[in-house]
């Protein structure tokens, strides 16, 4: 029995910790700790409701828009404010913009590298190398200069011992697959989506003025206005603009994303039966297509238990618990108490080891992440879990491209249910995203075409017209899946606020019943050639594309100030 540690987990966002028991070429158990404290819902305490989302945007410097989102729709849950359809066509650009550039440099710039030797690259013929290409994409940049060009490149960097991105992997490990040509054409990808998504979110500063941290969110609307006539607004200049960067979008996931995931994906077939992990998966929905109370959701919610995809249940929030039992929380209750969010607490209490330690006490409290809890069940989120949930939902683009990518594959729809499923399920809803974003688009420019451009409900935004005391719930579906902000407002102001976010729902440790979360669970039996180099454990963590930062932050409860910056 060997014991693996991996700290940190790298190409990811915050800091993550992995132990795992290796026999006989094989992880039996594993533990999922994050290492650094989430105090967000502290700062809230006693702020205005309607100031929330600057501050819980800031949870995460790079998912900013989606904590925006989730926070101004629980104030709005509570208070009863209802945003006009601009807004909500405004909000559903902005979201799904921030899903296709994630999900890109998800796979290019974080996962990739788990699946491509970069080194491997130099053995390639360039010539070889753009008859692959071809035959997979008609993308432009496929002919045998270009992939000269990439691989000199890539030469300059090794020989001078400067890898940059590259550095700092298991170059040569046996578990990679690909032949040298097909790794130089994912290196040219790479340093391709460097600039696509560079350029794409050139979208939000267009929609919020800026990227990261927007500024356009209003409790009740939007603080963009819309005015085909007027300079100072979004008018049919803005329309057109943001049609070509959609449609560039587009043009990239399906002639590069697309084909290079499926491209990939058939060289490591095996791992369509590796990393399935809990087997339910929950899916708030999001993207509403509509304004009335219960408008349908472009991405439909949904639970999927045990695998099963002949049975979709319905989602009740109110069944949603988080358990401390391993967790550096205490709760007034004790540690067997499972709370809902709404009376959420979040009271830290740090019990482990002082850090450097070579092992956790996994008996203990072992993680900043809580342990959410569905029915007492862990669920997996993210983008797997809308698909699957989409799929079963009879979803006509999303059936038309899992069907197709299976049929690719020649492999089942159970073949989901994996690694290899997670990474196909996030190119998936990348190319649906794109596809359903020139729709919202029209229905705007058609809208301000037709004089209606009201972008702000007023009705609610003076505290005299709130009751004195509100809870509010506030979901969306994230680039990594299923998030949720409750509020609970007393006299104007914040009483508590807590959130769970989708890499606490994945990442978060065992509750009081022993039972693993995601992460944990989706780790047994994934097969370690070499417990020094454990790649194949990082590519089943890389497919959840954790993001701790969303689940943990360092904060001063005292607050006292830590760093002053200075512009000059």
């Amino acid at each position: 029995m060997t014991h693996i540690v991996v700290d940190p987990v790298t190409r990811i966002e915050g800091h993550l910790r992995v132990e795992a028991e290796v026999d006989h070429g094989a992880v039996t158990d594993a533990w999922s700790s994050s290492t650094m404290f989430r105090g967000i819902e502290l700062i809230l305490k006693g702020r205005d409701p309607r100031d929330a989302w600057l501050f819980a945007q800031r949870i995460c410097g790079v998912c900013t828009t989606v904590h925006a989102i989730a926070s101004i729709r629980s104030v709005e849950n509570a208070i009863g404010a209802r945003p006009p359809p601009n807004a909500r066509l405004l909000r559903n650009l902005i979201q799904s913009a921030q899903a296709v550039q994630d999900h890109v440099v998800h796979f290019y710039h974080l996962h990739a590298l788990d699946w491509v030797d970069v080194v491997s690259a130099l053995s390639a013929d360039p010539a070889k190398t753009s008859s692959l290409a071809e035959s997979i994409s008609d993308w432009p940049l496929s002919s045998t200069k270009y992939f000269t060009g990439v691989k000199a490149r890539l030469k300059t960097f090794i020989d001078r011992g400067q890898l940059g991105p590259f550095a700092n992997a298991y170059w040569g490990h046996p578990a990679y697959r690909l032949p040298p040509e097909a790794n130089l054409m994912a290196v040219a990808h790479y340093l391709e989506a460097l600039d696509f998504q560079r350029e794409f979110i050139k979208l939000h500063a267009i929609l919020g003025g800026k990227n990261p941290h927007l500024q356009s969110f209003l409790v009740g609307g939007m603080a963009t206005p819309v005015d085909p006539d007027k300079q100072a607004s979004l008018n049919t200049g803005t329309i057109a603009k943001l049609r070509v960067l959609i449609n560039k979008a587009h043009d990239f996931v399906s002639r590069v994303y697309i084909p290079d995931v499926l491209a990939i994906a058939g060289f490591y077939k095996d791992w369509a039966g590796i990393g399935a992990g809990v087997g339910n998966y929950l899916v708030y929905g999001d993207y509403p297509d509509g304004d009335e109370p219960g408008a349908p959701l472009f991405f439909p919610s949904g639970i999927i238990r045990g695998r099963d995809i002949s049975k979709l249940e319905r989602v009740d929030p109110l069944r949603i618990t988080e358990s401390v039992k391993h967790a550096w929380y205490d709760y007034r209750g004790g540690d067997d108490t499972a709370l809902h969010p709404s009376q959420g607490e979040t009271q830290p209490h740090y019990t482990g080891p002082k850090p450097p330690f070579e092992r956790l006490d996994t008996n203990a409290k072992y993680s900043w992440l809580k342990s959410p809890r569905y029915d007492g069940q862990p669920m997996e989120v993210g983008p797997l879990s809308r698909m699957l949930v989409a799929y079963v939902s009879g979803h006509p683009q999303v059936k038309k491209h899992v069907d197709g990518a299976l049929s690719a594959l020649g492999v089942g729809p159970t073949a989901l249910f994996s690694t290899l499923g997670r990474i196909a399920a996030r190119a998936i809803e990348t190319i649906v995203l794109t596809e359903k974003m020139q729709s919202w688009l029209d229905e705007l420019g058609a809208n301000m075409a037709g004089g209606d451009l009201r972008i702000h409900d007023n009705s609610k935004w003076d505290p005299a017209t709130w009751p004195k005391e509100a809870f509010g719930a506030g979901f969306h579906e994230a680039p990594r899946g299923a998030l949720g902000h409750w509020v609970h407002i007393k006299d104007g102001v914040i009483a508590n606020y807590q959130c769970i976010v989708p890499s606490t729902w994945n990442a978060g440790p065992r509750d009081g019943a022993g039972l693993r979360g995601p992460y944990e669970a989706s780790l047994l039996g994934t097969p370690v050639h070499d417990p020094e180099q454990p790649l194949e454990i990082l590519r089943t963590l890389h497919s959840f594309d954790p993001c701790m930062a969303c689940g943990v932050h360092v904060v001063d409860v005292k607050r006292r100030e830590i760093v002053r910056v200075r512009m000059q």
